[in-house]
């Protein structure tokens, strides 16, 4: 990879110190599109090279600065605003465990600056989920999926709610039970989840153990579509790289767990296109012990295929990369759903798209700020 590549310049930023007009002139586009633009700002302020970056660019990531500040208050404020509509459950004997962007924020933890986050994910036992939307809608929460079929599919087949917007705000709320569809092959125990969870000091909140958090960030990203595999790449990385150095059994603890929720090939994945594309440093015995659970040939060779496609794809309209997500994006979909379900939800979706439409929705008066994920 050359040395204005963006993949190279993530996993090494003290190379933006020496960078060209001219490439910064290919990076900052590709860097915006794939949402980090803020981390730019975030490595040269820990450096204390921001003076040395061209004035022309200085503009571009100080603005990539403020607005992932502002992303980061606002998770806040709707973090506090959680806890005051938790207030109310005089008798809650179940937590709270905030989830990937919200639990990164609340926690303090590195890769939550300079990163774009606009939502708020939850989880709670499936049995207090009732009990939490009622008090939620109390304060103001209200779904945004109103049909019957849209209610079904979240309630009897995913791991979520239907999301939750707030009518003053605009902001949105997951609230999770478990961290895959109920129809997914791979079902961890989310009583295991919740049992290792950690509160999160001065808060009502817990927030995953630092394995369960690795695990989820990966199976957030290779159980899902992988639209921007270098954003999910780039959170990995800072978690593991994180993590290893804070947690002394970490990397002695994260397989073995792994097995125990039925993780591994998530896992194997995680470790393999981090170190792929970011150089993360990653022990050589926790690789020969994940060896057993890559996938078979022709899998592999594809998956690396897809995931350099669109992790190098300095500009995504290219076929190549389109190809890439529509393939990852069917994947996806085959991996949550049995082929029976998954035929008849693709079917309504695709009868829903094509379907003459009298009315056209109404934006938002607040809507949250835009390019962030949970």
């Amino acid at each position: 990879m050359s040395s204005h590549n963006l993949p190279k310049i993530l996993a090494e930023p003290q190379l933006l110190q020496s960078r060209s007009l001219r490439d910064w002139d290919r990076l900052l586009p590709w860097a915006r599109r794939v949402g980090v633009v803020g981390k730019f700002y975030t490595y040269l302020e820990a450096q204390g090279q921001l003076d040395h970056i061209p004035p022309q660019v200085q503009p571009h990531l100080e603005a990539a600065s403020i607005i992932a500040a502002e992303h980061e208050r606002r998770i806040r404020w709707e973090c506090n605003r959680i806890q005051r509509a938790l207030f109310d459950l005089q008798d809650r004997d179940f937590p709270v465990i905030l989830l990937k962007g919200a639990a990164y924020v609340m926690a303090g933890l590195p890769c939550a600056h300079g990163r774009l986050v606009s939502d708020v994910d939850i989880m709670v036992p499936k049995s207090n989920l009732t009990t939490l939307e009622q008090i939620l809608q109390k304060h103001g929460w209200e779904t945004v999926k109103n049909s019957d079929y849209d209610q079904k599919y979240y309630r009897q087949w995913m791991h979520e709610l239907p999301p939750l917007r707030h009518r003053l705000r605009g902001t949105i709320l997951d609230v999770h039970h478990t961290i895959l569809p109920e129809t997914s092959r791979l079902k961890p125990d989310p009583a295991l989840l919740i049992a290792a969870s950690r509160p999160v000091p001065n808060t009502l909140f817990h927030i995953f153990c630092p394995a369960d958090m690795v695990l989820h960030s990966a199976t957030h990203a290779f159980q899902e579509e992988l639209g921007n595999p270098l954003r999910d790449l780039l959170d990995l990385h800072e978690l593991l790289t994180h993590f290893s150095a804070q947690e002394p059994d970490f990397w002695e603890t994260l397989p073995p767990r792994a097995r125990q929720l039925g993780l591994t090939r998530p896992l194997f994945y995680a470790l393999r296109y981090t170190r792929r594309f970011l150089h993360t440093a990653v022990p050589e015995t926790v690789i020969q012990d994940l060896k057993n659970t890559s996938p078979p040939w022709p899998i592999l060779p594809l998956m690396d295929q897809l995931l350099d496609a669109l992790t190098l794809a300095e500009h995504p309209r290219h076929t190549v990369p389109a190809t890439a997500r529509w393939l990852l994006y069917l994947r996806s979909h085959w991996l949550r759903m049995p082929p029976l379900l998954l035929a008849r939800h693709l079917g309504y979706k695709a009868y829903l798209r094509w379907r003459p439409s009298s009315t056209v929705p109404t934006p938002h008066p607040n809507p949250p700020p835009p390019g962030g994920r949970g």
